[in-house]
């Protein structure tokens, strides 16, 4: 509030004298500014909406698996994903005489080797019949098993884009894994070849 003195500026004046003009001073009183502020701040932390965390519900299947309980499936049907540093994937067909490529996570890298892939099973396999979880109707997919094995230098955001390409190619059959010795060394030296024995196949798809 702002508040006006008046100051008299002294006694009375003689007759012939000039008459002074009398002298006025200003004084602002911040008080009520204190207050507006403070209400302003109650007023923000009531109406504005706090950032939530971003979560991505995921069912992970038991870990405890026995050899016995593991079904085949062909070779020809598998596309497993090492994701790697600087943003790069990693991903080779199968595992006898695999070959090894690389892409990134735009719709024409990660997402086109992912509906390449597809394509082949379906040529090959043909489609699947199956019922919706949620709609239980009748629906179509693809025999695909995407293998999904992040690296030491993955980013977190590396595994969530991965994930989303599952979702927006409608893969139904996809698991997250470690990544194998035998792997990393395929990532150093591509053409040094993939050799999974058996028993290291097996390790590497349960563990």
């Amino acid at each position: 509030m702002a508040e006006i003195a008046q100051d008299s500026g002294g006694g009375g004046h003689k007759k012939g004298d000039k008459v002074r003009s009398k002298k006025m001073s200003t004084r602002i009183d911040f008080t009520p500014m204190v207050d507006l502020g403070f209400l302003l701040i109650t007023f923000f932390m009531l109406t504005t909406t706090l950032a939530k965390p971003q979560i991505m519900a995921l069912v992970m299947p038991e870990k405890d698996i026995k050899k016995e309980d593991i079904e085949p499936v062909k070779e020809s049907k598998v596309l497993t994903l090492l994701l790697g540093a600087n943003d790069k994937v990693y991903w080779y067909e199968g595992i006898t005489d695999a070959k090894l490529d690389s892409t990134d996570y735009s719709a024409e890298g990660l997402r086109k080797v992912i509906l390449d892939k597809m394509n082949k099973v379906k040529g090959q396999f043909g489609e699947e019949d199956y019922e919706d979880f949620k709609t239980k109707e009748p629906r179509k997919g693809s025999f695909i098993n995407v293998i999904i094995k992040p690296t030491e230098e993955a980013r977190y955001k590396n595994l969530v884009d991965a994930l989303d390409e599952m979702a927006i190619c409608k893969v139904r059959y996809y698991v997250i894994l470690d990544v194998s010795d035998l792997e990393k060394q395929f990532i150093k030296n591509p053409a040094g070849g993939l050799k999974f024995n058996v028993e290291e196949q097996i390790q590497a798809a349960t563990q």
